[in-house]
Formats: structure tokens, sequence, C-alpha cells
């Protein structure tokens, strides 16, 4: 096994959702100019187990740096399901909040994971199947981020956006709570694309991903 190749594949194929899906779709108006302004960083982790401290080191690393907005954790070798995976988010959660003042927790963690299922077409519902990533992915948002994102409309998912808005430009803000709002604009997105046509999308990175693996000498995807 090589683990330059799996880094790279792994990224390739995240890179592949981040275009197709979250740009692609326009389900975060602002990824792009985020992407192209370094705001974003990803962290490949190979661990095949699900210690803490490798996460917990790379929150730190990005927290360090303060012109990223946010982080993504992929891991191409863990082999939780996704309720496994997500209360090892949540372990990764209370880790780190052990490491910081009270109130003073730079990053938002939410949970993507390619074995996530739709449990119905109701706006909360449809999140974790936007959330589809090719790998188990944690997204790291700077809380600051989301103040500025709660005092403003929110148009996307949970890509949440890596800029500052002027609020001149909004006369009517939305009051509404900013995972409201946004789960509301991924539901009428998905509305107007049409899940089938979605789901065909996350199944040919899937797919892509499975194969790259497979030359790799990695194990099949557990989720396929």
């Amino acid at each position: 096994m090589d683990d330059d190749a799996l880094i790279r594949e792994a990224l390739r194929v995240y890179r592949r959702y981040q275009l197709e899906v979250v740009e692609g779709l326009d389900l975060c108006p602002w990824a792009e100019r985020a992407r192209r302004e370094g705001r974003v960083s990803e962290r490949v982790l190979l661990q095949p187990h699900s210690a803490l401290e490798p996460s917990l080191a790379a929150i730190q690393e990005l927290a360090a740096a303060p012109e990223l907005e946010i982080g993504l954790l992929i891991y191409p070798r863990l082999t939780l399901d996704y309720a496994e995976f997500d209360r090892f988010v949540a372990a990764i959660r209370q880790g780190d909040e052990q490491n910081w003042p009270l109130g003073e927790v730079p990053f938002a963690a939410a949970t993507f994971h390619p074995g996530a299922v739709r449990s119905g077409e109701e706006p909360e519902r449809l999140v974790p199947s936007i959330r589809r990533s090719p790998d188990p992915t944690i997204q790291l948002v700077r809380r600051s981020v989301l103040e500025r994102m709660r005092q403003g409309p929110a148009e996307g998912t949970h890509f949440i956006d890596l800029q500052s808005f002027s609020f001149e430009q909004l006369p009517r803000p939305d009051q509404r709570p900013l995972r409201e709002r946004v789960a509301r604009a991924n539901a009428e997105t998905l509305k107007r694309v049409g899940l089938p046509a979605f789901d065909r999308i996350i199944a040919d990175i899937r797919r892509d991903r499975d194969e790259s693996y497979a030359r790799l000498g990695e194990a099949a995807s557990p989720w396929s």
C-alpha cells in the first residue's frame, strides 16, 4: 500500500465531491471563492482505528492558522458506519472542548459520511444524504464564521461559507435559525435537480473512489 498515493486519491475524489456537488449544484454560493482564496484546508488521516489523538492534533494545527475558516478531516481507511462515525465525531468535539477555555472553542464540527441514508424528503432529513462525501469526513467551520452567517441569509448546505457579508445588502435578514435556513435551501435545490440525478452524481464519485483505491490495494468500501 502506498500511503502517499492514497492521500492524493482521497483528496482527488473529495474534490470531485466539492466541485460537482457543492459548487456544481450551487449548494453554497461562496464555496468556490473560498476555495480559490485559500481559506479551506484538507487533512487526510490514514488511521484504520478510532483513536482521537490524530484528529485533535489536526484541529490544533488548523486553529493556529487564522486565515483558515474551514478544515476538512478525511478518513479513507476508517470503516466505521454512519452511526459509529457520528459518535466518533461527538467524542472529538468533546475532546477538543477540553483543549480550550470556556467559550473559545474555535470550530464547530459536522459529520459527513458515504453511508448516510435518506430518511425522508423534509429539509432536515435530506441533510445527511447531501453530506455523502466519498470518505468519512469531519467538516470544521470557525465559529466566528457561523456567527456572521447567523446574522444574514444562508443559501446553501453546511459547507458554510467562508466569506463575510456586507450587511447593507441585507435589508430583510432572515430571522430563522441558521440550520433551518440552510436545510430549506438545500431541499429546494434537490427538488430542482431531482433526487435520482443527485444520487447518480454521488454514486459515480463513490465508484471512482472504490476503483482508484482498489488499484492501490486498499480494501473495498463497506458502503458500496
